[in-house]
């Protein structure tokens, strides 16, 4: 039982020493994860429809 009072005890000074990001830094983090990921799903769309495309003009000629 001690064992775990301690362990909680030093997450708690551990969690003290952390520097949170602000709120503007998470929002402003989010939003680069969010366009990025449109993004890269749309240039992976783009690829998909070519190589669909590749594959019927291949087996259909």
């Amino acid at each position: 039982m001690n064992k775990i009072v301690q362990f909680i005890k030093e997450s708690h000074s551990e969690l003290k020493k952390v520097i949170w990001p602000s709120r503007e830094d998470v929002i402003s983090s989010v939003k680069v994860v969010i366009v990025s990921t449109i993004i890269i799903a749309a240039v992976l769309g783009i690829i998909d429809v070519l190589l669909l495309l590749g594959v019927q003009v291949i087996f259909e000629g």
